[in-house]
């Protein structure tokens, strides 16, 4: 199958996120139903969109213990009411980890496609700051105050029977013999991009300006600040400094440098066909051409980019050189680099995917094109990645598709590949155009 244009083309109509906070920053006391309602209320009021017209919302959640209503919180439904979207309106709060924002797009753009719905809002909100802690087994245990166990669920961030992801990644690294130098130096090279991308401009076109007010414990106004810049930037950052830095969790090349912080963000995006845009008078800023969702054996998630990557292209007959762009998201320096190294393999790319997957469960795909690499990796995060946005992991998908649809609109148009990998070797990919 061949991509072409056509009234049928499923188009993204509006794409904004909030500025991503640091670690217990500026967004910590944002609510996540409050911080999901403002993206989406962004979202429609860019495009003067009527708030009837949305027939679904797939919202990417990751976490509920941070919520009003831990237990079934449906954080999509009370973002969507709170957004002023009309309250018969079906939602759907998922986790598919670091991919559920772009897995959103995916699936909010079948219900399209089934007709069950003409419009659809999509995206995502992580709050790692109001992750509160946790008592376990007191339930029905009669404990004294003195015994109680505390817990915090986010450190070592990763899966209780699993390794924490910082140590399958730096182990996969090495077998793909990217070096924890080459890691620090991609990491500090992402600082560097974003500097100059903000200052000329280009991250004001996705943000939106997100006014905080503090307030005392009676409610009262304190004070009020806009925050309009990703907090996880180092204007500052020296490269040195990043050779310093200890590994976390034993891994053998994964550091604080060299890896996104916990942030805080939401991001949301409107879907439907290009003729429903057209009744409707609003310009498209990207065209879908393709999209997957993958999984993997659990231990080698920084392959995931490559293959949900690979499974895109192949489907719709184009060729990673034929990508003006590539996002990759940063989940740690290695995922886009050992990403890139296989994407840089004729071999990988053109095999077919279920015998690629086969092996590399068995052994990493080690052959690539250095010139290749080096070509793809001019082309991949132009502006910076994650490593100095920050990574709200629901969040993040989404953003990866806006940020490439910007920068495309910024070269005249053309093809992007754009991938994130989430937990346990998921991944996720987008291939879209800009005419």
């Amino acid at each position: 199958m061949r991509f072409e244009k056509s009234d049928e083309n499923m188009v993204c109509v509006s794409a904004v996120r909030t500025p991503f906070g640091r670690f217990g920053g500026s967004l910590r006391d944002i609510d996540i139903f409050d911080l999901g309602a403002l993206i989406m209320k962004e979202a429609m009021d860019r495009v003067k969109m009527n708030p009837s017209l949305i027939g679904e919302v797939w919202w990417g959640i990751g976490d509920t213990t941070n919520t009003k209503d831990p237990y079934t919180p449906v954080v999509a439904r009370q973002s969507l009411i709170k957004a002023g979207i009309p309250p018969e309106t079906p939602s759907v709060s998922f986790d598919q980890a670091c991919i559920s924002a772009m897995t959103a797009a995916m699936f909010g753009m079948r219900s399209v496609k089934l007709e069950n719905a003409n419009v659809v809002l999509t995206g995502g909100a992580t709050s790692f700051s109001t992750v509160p802690f946790l008592l376990r087994g007191i339930r029905w245990e009669g404990k004294r105050h003195s015994s109680f166990l505390v817990e915090d669920p986010i450190v070592p961030l990763g899966y209780k029977d699993y390794a924490p992801v910082a140590v399958d990644s730096g182990n996969v690294a090495l077998d793909y013999h990217v070096d924890r130098e080459e890691q620090d130096d991609w990491a500090y090279g992402s600082h560097i991009k974003y500097g100059k991308a903000f200052q000329r401009g280009f991250f004001q076109k996705e943000l939106m300006r997100f006014e905080i007010e503090k307030k005392d414990k009676k409610g009262q106004s304190l004070s009020k600040m806009v925050l309009e810049k990703d907090e996880q930037y180092r204007p500052d950052i020296k490269r040195e400094d990043l050779a310093i830095l200890k590994t976390v969790f034993g891994n053998p090349t994964c550091t604080a440098g060299n890896a996104p912080g916990m942030n805080d963000g939401a991001a949301a995006q409107i879907f439907m066909k290009r003729n429903m845009a057209n009744k409707l008078n609003l310009a498209p800023l990207y065209t879908i051409v393709n999209m997957s969702s993958i999984a993997l054996q659990p231990r080698i998630m920084p392959v995931s980019p490559a293959f949900a990557i690979k499974k895109c292209l192949n489907e719709v007959g184009l060729e990673i050189d034929d990508m003006k762009v590539i996002e990759i998201n940063e989940a740690f320096a290695c995922v886009p680099l050992v990403s890139a190294k296989l994407l840089s393999n004729e071999r990988f790319i053109h095999a077919d995917y279920q015998a690629m997957a086969k092996e590399v469960s068995m052994s990493p795909i080690l052959d690539h094109d250095s010139e290749h690499y080096n070509k793809l990796k001019e082309k991949l995060n132009e502006n910076g990645g994650a490593i100095a946005i920050g990574h709200p992991n629901t969040a993040s998908g989404a953003r990866l598709m806006m940020t490439a649809a910007y920068n495309l609109r910024e070269k005249g148009g053309g093809f992007a590949a754009c991938a994130i990998c989430g937990g346990l070797t998921q991944g996720a990919a987008a291939i879209i155009c800009v005419d």
